[in-house]
């Protein structure tokens, strides 16, 4: 594929990034406000720290993948990862809606920690929606070379958030009822 029609691919796909990269957050704000009467069969938060933790382990196979290029695993596993990460925001978003937020307990440096790795968290799972997704097309539209350059930022954003979920998690749920 020639630069231009790599180009003219990259761009067919900008505005969905745009889109996409503002309206998740701005969704996932606004359904926060949105509180829904129903006790769900399941209680959520160990079941989508897991979906994080697998994440992870995700994230780490397919980079382990690729440096011994296994192209195809590795392509396969950052379409899991993916598809782990829409079931996180789902899971989420269903708990948000039908419980109250739990406050964290802790003291101290602990109440520190924790709010520093919950913010860092927050933050870092806005901004990397959009890294996700230009890496994501620079793949499919066969843009290797940019791929691997932003791929050196998304991995590490990511897998950042997919942790600090799972760490969030554990210092906070002795404190649900």
């Amino acid at each position: 594929m020639t630069e231009e029609k790599k180009i003219l691919n990259d761009k067919k796909y900008n505005k969905l990034i745009v889109v996409l990269s503002i309206v998740i957050p701005i969704a996932v704000a606004a359904l926060f406000g949105i509180k829904i009467d129903v006790e769900l069969p399941v209680f959520l938060p160990p079941i989508y720290a897991v979906v994080n933790a697998v994440t992870a382990f995700i994230l780490v196979l397919a980079f382990m993948a690729i440096k011994k290029k296994k192209i195809k695993l590795h392509e396969r596993l950052m379409k899991f990862a993916i598809v782990l990460s829409v079931l996180f925001l789902l899971l989420y978003i269903a708990y948000h809606m039908t419980s109250d937020s739990t406050r964290f307990g802790g003291e101290g440096f602990e109440k520190h920690l924790y709010y520093f790795i919950l913010i860092t968290h927050i933050l870092l799972s806005i901004i990397v929606i959009p890294f996700v997704l230009i890496t994501y097309v620079r793949a499919i539209t066969n843009n290797i070379e940019k791929h691997k350059k932003i791929a050196k930022i998304t991995f590490p954003l990511w897998l950042y958030v997919a942790v600090t979920g799972v760490i969030v998690f554990l210092m906070i749920s002795p404190y649900y009822n």
